[in-house]
């Protein structure tokens, strides 16, 4: 069992930039591929980026890239999202994932094992 708990959300300005955390505990983190989803009210969970267990694989959906970062530090159990230049449509829950099981990156939920509980991020115009 994983447990995990992001922070770092919150109400900005276009143009401006947040960094998600996503903490983990509770089992080995090291194994684990990681992903950040987000959803907006209405909408399909939609992925955002994925990183391998080493963080030297990763993948992001079109609409951030360029934009946003992930990486992790596997001593801290922690995997971040650097989001830049944020729009108005980036407004969304953002939910931390983690999968045992994935041979490679993965843009499906459904692969995912664990989820944290999300944080809110509102981009203003």
């Amino acid at each position: 069992q994983v447990q995990l708990v992001e922070s770092g959300g919150g109400l900005v300005q276009a143009g401006a930039s947040l960094r998600l955390s996503c903490a983990a505990s509770g089992h080995t983190f090291i194994p684990y591929y990681m992903a950040w989803f987000r959803q907006a009210p209405g909408r399909e969970r939609e992925f955002v980026a994925a990183t391998s267990q080493t963080g030297r694989s990763t993948d992001y959906a079109d609409s951030v890239k360029g934009r946003f970062t992930i990486s992790r530090d596997n001593a801290k159990n922690t995997v971040y999202l650097q989001m830049n230049s944020l729009l108005p449509e980036d407004t969304a829950v953002y939910l931390c994932a983690a999968s045992g099981d994935l041979l490679g990156l993965s843009p499906r939920p459904t692969l995912y094992d664990y989820w944290g509980q999300g944080t809110q991020v509102t981009v203003s115009s």
